[in-house]
Parts: structure tokens; sequence; C-alpha cells
């Protein structure tokens, strides 16, 4: 997707940490000119985990130019400059840009050619405005810490390619990134997260556990779940079917695919095509109206001969698309049968299988695919109801958190931009007003942590996504609910109310565990491996301490009672000795190991093992195995 240039009303939003990487952009590109005055300079904004700077340069950068930059980006702070906010008229801009004066310490004699065409592209109602620090003069819109003294610790910490405004048909620069934090103990505590991190890359422990593969002949971002990593994702299916039928949602099964009508009604297309796989071209040969001889069609099957058309028997083409979406499908369910109020609010609940087709480049492991197994669900209800319904599905959230240690989480409630209706969003202004409003409230009435960002909404409504932070303060976007008032009345989807007149519901799409890949990858990585034992691939593994015959038949017998009370249980009977089991069992992170010996076997007992934890110690048999199972119920952490 083409970079979006912020408004003027996301800036004005940008956070304290948000401005000071602002400024440290701006200090790498001054940088940068003071060693290569020739660079030319496109656009540098703050992101995520830091910041960046698109340069033209004919000199190719590397981590081996990052010493030198540092240095002369620590005599830009040092020096202390003001951040100077400087109005100047369109013309007066675009003469700046003619000398080469902008994003350069001085004029020069090419023209800053990527300064011009923002210009050109900076709607005619907005105020131009530049920035000075020191002899670094830059078109930019703002805001910035006061002084280049106010930026504290700071690193480079990568280059890229990256086409101008994320265009292949542009120019390819060289995109430098860093990070930027008040004090050199952030700094330092982020680097330390990074390298935490690097240990628990779910791609990497995901090979390691043995839970799930990428093969070049299924296709990249299609990823396969090995029986390890299958029994997850059915413990988490498990959990969302139990709580979602105590929530009082009924379960539904769609096919993947449909036809195009179906996504031409939902908007879906033209909206989101570049998101979905290219059409299946499907021929049909119409049924023919001629019968075997001596056939007597009965009274229904010759009222069928009758609307069948006058072209029967010949060929048509159709467009099918494989389904990057349940809620077109959720709707029809809705709309198949006459609703009456009494039948609200409907919760319509699926594990379904979705396909989107995500640039190569955008691929990474789990967290961003081509296949998703959605936690979905569709909420229909009255006006009156939606708070109640919005409130408890917040509700659902906060168990999930809690069950699985998520101690830190946000909400983004985006909204939509009133320039770009009909364009980016549905043209029902009103619509747009009403629901972002009853969103908004209800929010500020649970007391739940939320933002609002603006120009980031569905198509056909407002959005919240969850932002989780994993136990080392790794962020991730789990999962997103989305008020739909747009395509309930793309489906004509009525109701019949208390006072016997049609009404159009609205619909809550909501999906708390995300999908299977996402929430999988989150979960590899938030517990390093170390699942809880509920949820661990392989429970219990029983090792035993040498290899005779009664031995092995008092551990095979506390498999087979393990395994009868549906628990995960493995035995290792291999001639090794103890310390090799057990290092294999620690290393393939199995939550309880059983070690029994002949004393074990004598008293009818086990010693216990917990990976992370240790040795345990010996207990009773029937005590060690009734506290597996109670932990597996109450699904303890």
């Amino acid at each position: 997707m083409p970079d979006e240039r912020k408004t003027l009303e996301q800036r004005d939003q940008m956070t304290d940490l948000e401005r000071l990487r602002h400024s440290a952009s701006h200090v790498l590109a001054t940088a940068i000119l003071k060693i290569w005055p020739e660079a030319q300079f496109a656009a540098g904004p703050p992101v995520e985990n830091g910041f960046y700077y698109d340069v033209d340069l004919p000199h190719r950068l590397s981590p081996d130019d990052f010493e030198k930059i540092e240095a002369e980006m620590k005599n830009e702070i040092k020096a202390n400059h003001p951040f100077e906010r400087i109005e100047v008229s369109r013309d007066e801009a675009l003469a700046l840009g003619t000398k080469g004066r902008l994003a350069a310490l001085s004029e020069r004699s090419a023209p800053s050619k990527f300064k011009l065409d923002i210009i050109e592209n900076i709607p005619a109602d907005e105020k131009i405005s530049l920035y000075r620090n020191g002899e670094f003069l830059d078109l930019c819109a703002g805001p910035h810490v006061m002084r280049t003294g106010n930026i504290g610790a700071f690193k480079l910490t990568s280059v890229a390619s990256a086409y101008y405004k994320g265009d292949e048909a542009n120019p390819q620069l060289q995109r430098v990134y860093g990070t930027a934090f008040k004090t050199k103990k952030e700094l330092d505590d982020y680097f330390a997260m990074l390298e935490e991190a690097k240990k628990r890359d779910h791609r990497k422990l995901g090979r390691e556990l043995e839970l799930f593969v990428f093969d070049d002949d299924v296709g990249p971002g299609l990823p396969m779940f090995l029986p390890r990593g299958a029994v997850i994702a059915e413990e988490l299916e498990k959990l969302a079917k139990e709580t979602e039928f105590a929530a009082g949602y009924q379960r539904v099964l769609t096919p993947h695919i449909a036809r195009e009508s179906l996504y031409l009604k939902s908007g879906h297309l033209p909206y989101y095509a570049d998101s979905m796989f290219p059409p299946m071209e499907l021929q049909d040969k119409l049924p023919s109206l001629s019968q075997p001889a001596g056939f007597q069609p009965d009274e229904e099957e010759a009222e069928q001969d009758a609307r069948l058309p006058s072209h029967a028997g010949s060929v048509t083409s159709d467009r099918y698309y494989l389904r990057a979406m349940n809620c077109p499908h959720h709707h029809k369910l809705f709309g198949s049968i006459p609703r009456s109020y009494r039948d609200l609010p409907l919760r319509l609940a699926e594990y379904g299988t979705c396909y989107r087709y995500e640039k190569s480049g955008e691929l990474f492991g789990l967290m961003r695919g081509r296949l998703l197994h959605m936690n979905d669900a569709h909420l229909y209800m009255t006006p009156e109801q939606f708070e109640n319904e919005f409130n408890a599905v917040n509700e659902m959230y906060l168990n999930y958190f809690k069950l699985f240690g998520i101690e830190k989480y946000l909400m983004r409630f985006s909204t939509h931009d009133p320039s770009k209706l009909g364009q980016k969003f549905v043209d029902e202004p009103e619509l747009w007003k009403q629901t972002e409003e009853m969103t908004r409230n209800v929010l500020k009435d649970s007391g739940i942590d939320y933002v609002e960002v603006p120009n980031e909404a569905a198509f056909y409504g407002p959005k919240i996504d969850v932002q989780v932070w994993s136990v080392i303060g790794r962020e991730f976007t789990l999962a997103t609910n989305q008020v739909d008032f747009a395509q309930p009345r793309s489906f004509d989807l009525r109701y019949k109310d208390r006072d016997n007149t049609e009404k159009i519901p609205i619909c809550i799409h909501r999906a708390p565990l995300g999908t299977h890949e996402r929430f999988i990858g989150f979960l590899i990585e938030h517990y390093a491996g170390n699942f809880p034992l509920w949820l661990a691939p392989e429970q219990v593994r029983i090792l035993t301490i040498g290899d005779d015959a009664k031995l092995l038949d008092y551990a095979r017998s506390i498999l087979n009672e393990l395994r009868t009370h549906q628990v995960r249980a493995e035995i290792d009977e291999s001639p090794d000795k103890i310390n090799g089991k057990i290092q294999r069992a620690e290393q393939m992170k199995v939550h309880t190991m059983f070690v029994i010996g002949k004393r074990d076997m004598e008293a009818d007992a086990v010693s216990v093992r917990v990976h992370g934890k240790g040795n345990l110690g010996p207990k009773p048999r029937a005590e060690a195995i009734g506290e597996i199972l109670q932990a597996i119920r109450d699904r303890r952490a």
C-alpha cells in the first residue's frame, strides 16, 4: 500500500516520544548531509519503534557508515539548535525546492525533487511550513521537540531499500532506520528486549518445537501445523467454543468460496480487491430441458422447468473468490430466515478459514500470512442493545487477557476521515457520526484504556484494534472489533420491531482471539515456548530409569491412565541414561515429566519434574495424576 501522509490532526496527537523521534530523523538528515552534501531526501517520519529517513544517494549506505553518521548526529545534538517553525506560501516553498534548499544545508544546483513532489500534493487549504535546525531546512508540518539537545539517547539500527511513497513504479531509495528514547536506560532496555525477542522468535521456536512449517510447493504465507502445533490451535478453539456457548453464541459453518456478486454486495469489491486472491473463472452449462423418454415430471419439477431460461443448455461464465472475510456469509445466514426483535441479539460464531493475498514482502511467519483461521463472530442487535453487547465483547477480551497473563493492553479506536467518504469509507456521513459517537461513549463509560486514531476505520464503520504487550514488552496487534452500519443495509437485513415495522440491525464484527496463526505466534513469543499445562503440546512425558520389564509395564499403566483422561502424554522407553531423557524433554519444553525408578514403582508413586522449575520430588501416583487433571480443567497458568 502506498505510504500515506499524516493529517494535521494526526500530527497534533503525536506523543512526546513520537515528537522526539521525528526530531531525531531531522538530525539524521543533517548528519548525512554533512558527510554527503549531494543527498536528496523524501520522507522522515516517526514509526512504531523509532524513526527513518528515505534518502537518494549514489553511495550505498551500510551499517559500516553508522558510526560516522552517529558522530555527526551527536555534534548536532550537542549544538542544541532550536527547531524553528517557518510558515511559507506555496510559491515560496516551490521556489526554495527549485533552488535545492529543502532538506539541505544550503542552496544547491540540483532541485529538491522529492520535496517538490510532496508540495504539489499538499491540500490547497493546508498551511505549508518548514522547520530549521542549524543550517538544515526541511519541508515539514511538525511537530518537534524544542531543541536538538532535547533528543535523548539514540542509535541507528538498519538500512533497507524502499520505493518512494511505497509505489514500485517510483524510484528506489535507501531507508535508514534508527530509534531514540528520552534516556540511555530506556534505550538499553529496548535493545535488551530485542535480544530476548530473538530468542523467543516464533519462527525459530516453531521449527525447534516442531509446531509448524512452510513449504515452497505449498506456497509462501501458507503455514501447515504439525501435530504439536495443531494441538494448540484445537485447545484455543475449544476455549473459544466454551466461552461463546456460555455467552449465548450459536455456531455456524459456511463455504470457503463465494460468487463475485456476494463481495460486490458487501462492498469488499472493489474496496478490498487488492487483498483478495484473484478470481476463479468457472464455466458452467445450464441445465437442459430435455428428459429421458417416458419421464413424467411431478408438479414441483414441472414448475422448476418452467423457470429455466430459454437458453438452457448453453455455457455461462461465473467468477468465484476465495473468501478473505466471513461476514458476507454470516449476513446471508441472518437474512435467510425472517427475524423479529425477540430473536435479537443474534450472535453467529465460526472459526472461519480466510485467505488474503498479502504481498510477499509483507509476509512474516505466522504474524502476517495468506491463511487465517479466524475466531470470528457477528452480533446483530437493536440500537438499544448495542451498549450491553459491546461491553460484553470487551469483557470477553479482559477475561482472555487474564487467562493468558496479558497485563498491558490498549484499545485503538479508529474513526473515519470525512474528506475520504466515497473513496476509502462508505459515503454515509450521518451514520458515521452516529456509530462513532455510540462507540466512543461506551468506551468512556466502561473505563477501558483507549486512544482515538483518525482515518483508520474499516470502510463500513469504526473499528477497535486491540494492542497487547508480551511479557518482555513487545507490542502486538491481537484482534479487531468493528461496528458495521453499512453491510446490514447492503444486504437489506431486517427484523420486525415491537411496533411491527421493519428495521435494520446494527452489526458488531469481533474476533477476541484473532486468528490461530497470529495468536499462536504471539503465544509462542509470550511464553517463550513454555506453554501452560492445559495448552502444552506434550503435557506429560514418562521417563523410566532403566528398561526393566516390570518398570516399563508400570510406566505404561500410568500412560494409559493419563491418556484415558485425554492427557497428552508420551513415554520415553529408550535405553538412554535418565539425564539424556530429561535433557530431550527439556529441549522440547515438555511441561511435566514423571520420572520413574524401581523405588517409585514399589511405592506406587512418581517423581515429578516440571519444565523451568526442576525436580519437585516424589508423589503418590493418584495424587500426581489428580493434580495434572485438575490443573488442565482449571486452565491454570
